[in-house]
Formats: structure tokens, sequence, C-alpha cells
């Protein structure tokens, strides 16, 4: 990769802005951050060397473009259809676009921009739930070839699916926020969007902790030069097809604290087995009955990413789907949540007869 910026800084619009590393590095040597000026390396791109060869070629990889500024600001409209030029001459060369103002993107695009330039990725930024219900709703419908999302830093539980589930968002990134005030990340953040993104087949990428890292309950505090090795070192990242989730560390619950723990939760403490499925048992056996959830476990559940996964299990019409519901064994991302099993992964022989277990056990205790 290498990184082109054009010009250099930036006003603050939305609450990632407050820490901003680039005001931060800026004020360390004196330098108003606020001030936006072109840079020498306007033209890098087109720069050769004694050979006439381009020093970047497609060989270096992603062109980032602007990051320490935003391509779309408006102090930078005088400079911006040279740029564009640039990248069109450049058609070899992949540039990524990470911006805050997608809401300007169509005042600053060139007059043959069409329906998008194969060479150019846009990514928009989204740090709470607010920015990602007013941005990505914009960036979706924009002519654009290949767009991406961004939530760094993020600052809150998102939620992104409807807007993944439209199949135009080609990869996600989310990562903690850095420097001496940076703000906390939750790890059930960025498990819930990774979540979202398996759901719908879509690369995801936990890039760094952040430096107050929040998991299980208790927060870390992780040096800088640790916090992407720590996010990779989870081994979150999500590739379909490719397995990532296999590597993920994970515990299984004992089992009575998981019976407490699930009842004591409204809604799964709901559930029971009424006379009519009692009398289903009854006529079938114990035994057919663990063969249906054998059967309901294998080839609703056990799948990388399963069918319609989050709504693959009715709330009636089997003693089996009632159980599931009480044990949370009902879908991929309740399984996570409590059984710690990772989403993203084909289950194992002995994690399908692990789930069969649990819902055999809360079968039995109804029976009693």
């Amino acid at each position: 990769m290498v990184v082109w910026n054009p010009w250099h800084g930036c006003h603050k619009i939305s609450p990632g802005c407050a820490n901003c590393y680039v005001y931060r590095r800026d004020e360390s040597i004196g330098i108003d951050a606020s001030v936006v000026r072109k840079t020498e390396s306007y033209d890098n791109p087109l720069k050769k060397n004694r050979k006439k060869e381009y020093f970047i070629t497609p060989e270096t990889g992603i062109v980032y473009t602007c990051m320490t500024s935003d391509f779309f600001l408006s102090d930078a409209d005088k400079w911006r259809q040279g740029c564009w030029d640039i990248i069109r001459e450049r058609k070899d060369l992949k540039f990524h676009i990470i911006t805050k103002r997608i809401d300007r993107f169509e005042q600053c695009i060139p007059d043959d921009w069409g329906s998008g330039w194969e060479n150019v990725t846009i990514c928009s930024t989204c740090e709470n739930q607010e920015m990602t219900d007013y941005r990505l709703p914009i960036l979706i419908k924009l002519p654009i070839k290949h767009r991406e999302v961004i939530s760094e830093p993020i600052l809150g539980e998102i939620n992104m699916e409807k807007y993944l589930a439209t199949g135009l968002i080609e990869h996600v990134t989310c990562g903690g926020e850095s420097g001496d005030n940076a703000r906390p990340c939750d790890f059930r953040w960025i498990q819930e969007i990774r979540r979202e993104c398996i759901r719908n087949s879509i690369p995801f990428t936990f890039k760094q902790t952040g430096s107050v890292f929040i998991k299980d309950g208790k927060t870390y505090h992780i040096d800088r030069k640790d916090q992407m090795m720590q996010a990779k070192k989870s081994r979150h990242n999500y590739y379909p097809g490719m397995g990532n989730a296999y590597s993920i560390r994970y515990t299984l619950p004992d089992r009575m604290d998981l019976f407490e723990r699930l009842q004591r939760s409204g809604f799964r403490s709901k559930f029971h087995l009424d006379n009519k499925d009692k009398e289903y048992i009854k006529e079938k056996g114990m035994k057919t009955i663990m063969e249906h959830a054998r059967d309901f476990v294998t080839n609703r559940l056990s799948a990388e990413n399963p069918e319609n996964d989050g709504k693959q299990t009715p709330m009636k019409g089997h003693p089996v789907f009632i159980a599931q519901h009480a044990t949370a064994c009902c879908c991929r991302s309740c399984i996570e949540k409590w059984h710690h099993i990772p989403t993203g992964k084909k289950l194992s022989a002995s994690e399908q007869s692990y789930i069969v277990d649990v819902i055999m056990d809360w079968i039995n205790k109804e029976i009693r």
C-alpha cells in the first residue's frame, strides 16, 4: 500500500473527529491542522524515475488517498479536479478514498464519472448509529463501482445490517480509538458487526482494539504498538469461505451456570413445553426427539453461513423449536453470544453434539 496526500488539514464535523489523529500529531509539532493546504505530494502518482518509470506501480498496492484530510472537503474544491485527472490517467492503480463527507460526493465528481470508475473505491465512515443512518443510505444510492464502510473509531453499538443486505457494500472495517483521550471500544460491538457481515457474506476486518478495550466486562489499556496485533490475534477477521473463524479460541460455558443465566433472561425463561408438546414427546419417545434435534441442528445451524440465519427456527410447532429458543440454540448469533461457539465456521460434529445435548437437557428438565 501507499499513501497519497494531495492536501493536508481538515475540519471536525462529527463525533468521530473529536480526537483526530491528524490534529494530535500536528499539535505536537506546532501546526494548526484546521488550515488546509496543498502539499508537495499533489502529483505523486505521476512522478517517474530516471528510466521514466512510475515510482508508484500496481505492485506497490492500494493507493490510500487523502489520509490527512478529506477528499471531499470544500476547502479543496479548487484542487480536486486535478486529482481526478491523475486518477483517470493512472487507471492501472487502485485508489481508496475514505470520507466523512459522502453527502458532498455528487458535487465533487468529474463530468465523465458516469456510474463510477473501476479503479476507485469509496469508503464511508460511520462511528455511531446516527452517522450510520445518515451516511450509509447516501453511500448505497450513489453511482459508485466499489463501496466500503469503515467504523473507526467505533463509539457504540451499531446495526448496519439493512445496508449490508443491499449487496452493494464490499467490505467493512472496524476498530477502536487510539490516543491519550481515547473513548472505549467494546468487543461486543465488533462481534455484532462481524455477525452482520457473515450473515450477508461480506468480508470484515477488525483493524485495531484502540487504547481502551472492553472484553467480557473487563477494561484493558493497550499500548499503541500492540493495538493492531491484539486485534489480529483475536482472529475475528472474516472472508467468506476462507475458514478464518476456525482458529478462534473459545471455551464452552459451564452447563449449570448456563442454565442459571438462561433462567434469569426474561426472554429465554418464558419458553415452556405445553401439554400438547409433552404428549408429542411421549408419543414419539425421547430417542426420536433427539433425532429430530440432530436433524434441525445439522440442517439449519451447522453451515458457515446458514440460510436465513436468525429466522430459521420457528417459535412453535415442535418441542425442539421451543427448546432451541429457551437455550439460545436457535441461530448462530445466539449460539455465539450464549455458548461462545464462533460464527463464520461450519459446526464440527462435537459442537453439534454439544448443542443437541443442551437442547435435550432442557427438554428433560421440562418433562420432569
